[in-house]
């Protein structure tokens, strides 16, 4: 479910803001799966944000900025959203 009071607009600005930037994340993979991953955002695109994650061999994962508004995936506290 959408996060009140938050557009999709703030939520591209907040992830532009830390391109670059070594982040930690929980994602919820659905099922009970939460996994929680570090990494950098390597690049920002118009609808997806893509994450190299050091755990898994610097694979490249992508996310939409709606991911992060239904609560999807969450930025731990040093980088919260």
């Amino acid at each position: 479910m959408r996060k009140a009071g938050i557009n999709i607009n703030v939520v591209k600005s907040q992830i532009l803001s830390l391109k670059g930037r070594e982040v930690e994340m929980d994602i919820n993979r659905g099922r009970k799966k939460i996994d929680r991953v570090n990494g950098t955002i390597q690049d920002v695109y118009p609808s997806v944000f893509t994450v190299r994650v050091k755990q898994a061999n610097n694979q490249l994962q992508t996310f939409s900025y709606y991911d992060v508004l239904c609560g999807n995936v969450v930025f731990c506290k040093d980088n919260e959203i």
